[in-house]
Order: structure tokens, then sequence, then C-alpha cells
């Protein structure tokens, strides 16, 4: 009886799965369909079918592929990175019959790959002759988010894997390259015979040292130097465990006291910030470690976060998608898939247009709220009940403000912590090109109430006034 019948490589860009995969592919009746399910392709670029199933077909019922491929004659796998269709992911997690292969990469080494791969727009090398190079710029900010990332997958594999009481096998970027690990793996899956050498096809693209590879190395160093270095160690053992995105943290200090915001986006932080450096200079680029410490040094200190109206934040989340290039796939697969009536690239929505869609928008958000979508959940458009879930992981906030009555809230939690509050300049808090007050009716507020029906209980929310 086999050990298994199919497998996955759970992994993330630039750890090494394209020449994982290679590598895995040259063991006999062993067939890993790429990417499955990532929402923008099927597989691979430019393939429209795996294994009789389209795209079309894989996103109205993803599960059919994972059967399909299951069911595939030999040992039939994919890849799966923490962005793919969510829809499938407890599913094969908790598949006793499918190999579960963890494939990791010392994540300062995938953010600086990434950064490249971005910049040359070259994401595999099969002859180093057609090489393109560049350098990447460290960001903090990003590198953090990146690892936040990172970190939160393989704490969910970690308890999916122990929930159902199972093992999988661990391979680290370096040794990907190495044919023993990898006949060590072909034993793991149960096969009689593992490969006699790499695939003579793959190459990696950068082997320089970091150093080589990145133009502000110094800064990288110091950024890097306050944040505890076994985070950056091999998972399974992430330490802490990051719920809340404690880098976005913001804080502003007196001498015996301070205040933490916690934003939750899209959040009001050019006006509170700087509000709150009229109180005290700004500290920011927190990690837990780091904010702990803080925290005891402040021992009068008050956190807050700022609730908004569900319609106000699906509007600007709506806005920041139509706007902002890092959503490009994102658009194309709401344009495409979901048939959303969003511009093609290089237009722009018309103004008379843009309620009706954004009403679309915001009822495809009630299936993407309920993992039944292909995308991820956006923390721009997660439930604030979520977020609040996420902060009270590791503190939660003293104080919940309202976005209508911010100048009172933000007042009286600055008055807790002993501290004299300057003025508030409230500028309405709508950054988007076109205003929610221009634009609201009784339509957009039914389908966010539908889409966030938590939220409008759990606050208290009723219907959004304009100009508040």
């Amino acid at each position: 009886m086999a050990k298994f019948d199919s497998f996955v490589i759970l992994a993330e860009m630039r750890t090494g799965s394209n020449l994982l995969e290679a590598a895995v592919n040259m063991l006999q009746d062993v067939h890993c369909h790429g990417e499955a399910f990532n929402p923008v392709m099927i597989g691979y670029p430019n393939r429209h079918e795996i294994l009789g199933i389209s795209k079309e077909e894989r996103d109205a019922d993803p599960k059919s592929l994972w059967k399909a491929i299951r069911k595939a004659p030999g040992l039939n796998g994919c890849r799966y990175f923490h962005e793919h269709d969510p829809r499938v992911r407890d599913m094969i997690l908790r598949d006793q019959k499918c190999a579960k292969i963890i494939l990791t990469r010392n994540p300062v080494e995938s953010y600086v790959s990434l950064e490249i791969a971005r910049a040359t727009g070259q994401w595999k090398l099969g002859d180093a002759k057609g090489r393109k190079t560049a350098r990447a710029a460290f960001d903090a900010e990003k590198f953090e988010n990146h690892l936040q990332t990172l970190q939160n997958f393989q704490i969910l594999i970690m308890n999916a894997l122990q929930v159902t009481g199972q093992s999988a096998f661990y391979i680290d970027y370096e040794d990907a390259q190495n044919v023993e690990v990898l006949n060590g793996l072909a034993n793991w899956l149960g096969l009689e015979d593992g490969p006699d050498s790499m695939p003579a096809n793959m190459v990696p693209q950068n082997p320089e040292p970091l150093e080589a590879k990145v133009e502000n190395y110094p800064e990288m160093e110091a950024s890097l130097a306050r944040l505890d270095r076994f985070n950056l160690s091999r998972t399974p053992n992430f330490e802490p465990r990051r719920g809340p995105n404690v880098p976005g943290f913001i804080a502003c200090e007196t001498e015996h006291s301070g205040l933490l915001y916690m934003p939750m986006r899209p959040a009001l932080s050019d006006q509170i910030q700087v509000w709150m450096a009229q109180i005290g200079p700004l500290v920011e680029s927190f990690s837990q470690k780091t904010l702990r410490q803080w925290k005891r040094q402040h021992n009068g200190h008050r956190s807050f976060t700022v609730l908004r109206h569900p319609l106000m934040r699906a509007h600007l989340a709506f806005d920041a998608v139509l706007e902002r290039q890092s959503f490009s796939e994102t658009r194309e697969v709401l344009r495409t898939t979901y048939k959303l009536n969003l511009p093609k690239p290089g237009q722009r929505l018309p103004a008379a247009d843009y309620p009706d869609v954004l009403e679309a928008f915001i009822r495809w958000l009630k299936s993407n709220l309920n993992t039944q979508t292909s995308l991820p959940v956006s923390p721009l458009w997660a439930s604030q009940s979520a977020l609040l879930q996420g902060f009270s992981s590791f503190a939660a906030p003293d104080l919940l403000a309202r976005e209508e009555q911010l100048a009172d809230d933000l007042a009286y939690i600055a008055q807790a912590a002993g501290i004299k509050a300057p003025r508030l300049a409230v500028d309405g808090g709508d950054s988007a090109r076109i205003k929610l007050a221009d634009i609201w009716s009784p339509a957009l507020e039914k389908a966010a109430r539908e889409s966030f029906t938590r939220d409008y209980m759990q606050f208290g929310f009723g219907d959004w006034q304009r100009g508040q």
C-alpha cells in the first residue's frame, strides 16, 4: 500500500521552489503541477489548464482540481504559497495521505532575491548566460512585513500538522541543491529510486553574498541588529508568534508616560501622527521585544486604535485596489475571474461607474471574508473584529476610539496617561479620488452591512453619515 497518494510543496516565492519542483519531477512517476492554486494563473504562466481542468473551472470549484491531482496516475502534487487559494488550504493540510514537503529559506535571502526578481523581471534561470543583474534596496518595513508573512504561514502549517498528528519533510534552500537530501526525500515519499543528479536546466540566480546584492548593506545590518536573531532561524520554530502587526505600531513618549497607536488600515495615521508628535518624540518600527521594553519603561502608557465605519473602510480599500500598482494582480483577478467591471491596464474607472463597481466589490468582499474566493483576505478590508483579535494575541488596546468623535477620544486617552492633549486637526479622513459623500446610497450601505455584519453588530455602527 502506497505511503502517500499526493504531495504538496509548501513554500514561498524565492525559496528555491522552481528548483525543487524540477528535481521532484525527475523522480519516476512523480509529477508536480506548479502553482496549481495561484489566483493569477493555473500552474505556470501562459498555461490554461491542469489535468483537463481549466482556470475558470478551478476558480469556480478549486477542490475539483485537487481531487484530479490526487487521482492522476503516479504520485502527483503542486506548490502552494500563502497567497494561493485559501479554499483548498485546510483540505490539503488535513489530508493524511498528502505528503507535506516544507521548503524554507533564510528570510533575508528570500527578501533580497524577491526584490532583485521584481527589479529584473527574471523569476527563474535556466542558463547563466541569460542572467539579468540588479542590486536590491533594503527597506526595513517591507522586510518585517515579509518576515511576519512567512512566520504566520509557517505557524498555520505547524498547527495544522500538530492537530492532525502529521509529520513533514523539512528542506532548506541549500538542501534543495543536495542530491543526497533529495534521495532522502524520495525514500521518505516511499519511492524506490532517487535522482542521480540535479536538474541541468535550473541554476541559482543570485549566488553572490548578500553584501554584493544589497546596495545599502550597512543600513540593512543596522536594521536587522534590533531584531531578535532567532526570529530568522529555520521553521517551524519561529518565535515569537506574531498575530498583530507590531511593526506598524507607533508610540509617542514623555519622560514618565506615553501613548501607543495600533493602526487598523486604512488608517488615519497621518493626522494622528502629527497630533502625537506634539506630545513627544515618535517611536516606530517596533518588534515584539522592543515594544515590551518600551512598555516597561513607560509605566503610565496607554494604547488605542481607531474604529472606522465599515463602508468607509471598504470605499478606501477599493480606492487602493484601483490606484496602487501593488494591487495590479488583484485587479486582474477581480476583473477576469469575478467579472467586476474594473478598468483594463492603462485605463481609469470613469467616475460615473464608480458607485456600481464599488457596490459589486463590497458584495465580493462577503465571499472573500468567508474564504470562498481564490484571493486571500487583505488587511485593508479584513473586518475590524478580526484585526482586533490579532492585536489581542499580543495586547489589547486600552481604548477603541471612534473616527466620528476622534478629538474627544484622543483627549480622553491622553488624560488617562497623564498627558495634556494638544489640539487635533481633523481633515475628514476620506483620501480617495472619489469621495464617499458624493456617491453614498442605501444600496452601498446595504452591501456593507451584509459583508461586515459582525462589525456593524459588534461596534454598534449605524448608517454612514455624510460629512462625518
